[in-house]
């Protein structure tokens, strides 16, 4: 007698999908040949090998896929391979601009450039500490301008701000955003020799023009970050019958403290490498100055432009220079960023 034996059953969460190496096997042969192609047609070069090999593999990783894994599935890989790509090619300037900052400013990053300042240097030598100085201050100060006009304007556009006046300031904010720079510079000079007289350039003039692109910066940011704190919080707080303001105070900043201060860190890298306002507002020198109400102030990227522009005789010295500037702002901002990220996980409301 014979038996009948069950068909042997499918897997249907394996079936009919690529293996977990295929992609990687697939982009290294797309570049392998590719690279071959153009080496043998005697037009090698690495952009061009890794273009074209990247549109080989999306073209073979959908047709490869939509015969094994069907059409749905290899729309999918398309899409993934595409919005892949775009993040690679969004990566791709800001990695090249650390990597050249770092490998053209290591040569002077050493303890003159962060002790000594360009009084008296002519060619090699000579540090940054008065740049840097500068940057600290005329920062600082807009700083303490900027974050607490930005986060009052925004508590009052979402907490109390209603009609016309409302209307009014979010127009100004949206206006002030796109502004340019220069402009920013030229009102804060115009102000101070209105104030003080002619040719008034200080670190406080440079702070103001900062300010200026700061303040909208900060409001959106903090007005954003302010409208996610659930009504549900400020409703259980007013139904035990606390004001307004102190509901403002208790309960919505707290909640959104660690949003308040990404949105603050935001707007200082905004502002902390502009050149063209402080190079209006606060001059420059070539001496170490730390009273920000009197005399000009050298400020790091009017250092890295000064060192670029006016090269002497020894021009790669200037040069030199210019890139550890360009490094040592891009450590401030980063310095900047992850003091901000601890502060905002060590104040911020448990679970968030």
């Amino acid at each position: 007698m014979s038996t009948i034996t069950a068909p042997a059953r499918r897997n249907l969460y394996t079936a009919g999908k690529l293996p977990g190496w295929t992609m990687p096997v697939v982009l290294a042969a797309a570049l392998i040949l590719t690279g071959l192609l153009f080496a043998a047609l005697g037009t090698f070069g690495l952009a061009q090998v890794v273009i074209c090999g990247a549109i080989l593999f999306t073209v073979a990783m959908v047709l490869i896929s939509g015969a094994v894994e069907g059409s749905r599935k290899a729309k999918d890989r398309l899409a993934t391979i595409l919005v892949t790509s775009a993040f690679c090619l969004a990566l791709l300037p800001l990695v090249s601009v650390v990597f050249e900052a770092v490998s053209q400013g290591i040569p002077r990053f050493d303890l003159q450039f962060f002790t000594y300042s360009m009084r008296s240097i002519v060619g090699a030598g000579g540090g940054a500490v008065h740049a840097i100085t500068g940057t600290l201050w005329t920062t600082g100060i807009a700083a303490v301008i900027s974050v607490p006009i930005g986060i009052l304007a925004a508590i009052y556009l979402v907490e109390y701000g209603r009609g016309r006046l409302a209307k009014g300031i979010t127009f100004f904010v949206d206006v002030m955003t796109g502004i340019p720079s220069i402009v920013a510079g030229l009102f804060a000079y115009a102000l101070f020799v209105i104030i003080f007289g002619p040719g008034t350039k200080t670190a406080l003039a440079g702070a103001v023009a900062l300010s200026v692109l700061m303040i909208p910066i900060v409001v959106r940011a903090a007005e954003e970050m302010l409208r996610l704190v659930p009504n549900e919080l400020r409703e259980a707080s007013y139904a035990l019958g606390v004001p307004k303001w102190r509901t403002v105070v208790r309960v919505v900043l707290p909640t959104s403290l660690a949003g308040l201060i990404t949105g603050v860190m935001l707007a200082v890298a905004r502002v902390i490498g502009e050149t063209a306002p402080l190079l209006i507002a606060s001059g420059f020198t070539q001496s170490m100055n730390t009273n920000p109400v009197s005399g000009p102030m050298m400020t790091l990227p009017v250092f890295v432009f000064r060192s670029y522009a006016d090269q002497g005789q020894d021009a790669q010295a200037y040069l030199d220079r210019a890139w550890t500037g360009a490094l040592t702002l891009i450590l401030i901002v980063m310095l900047l960023n992850l003091t901000a990220r601890l502060i905002a996980s060590r104040f911020a409301p448990k679970g968030q």
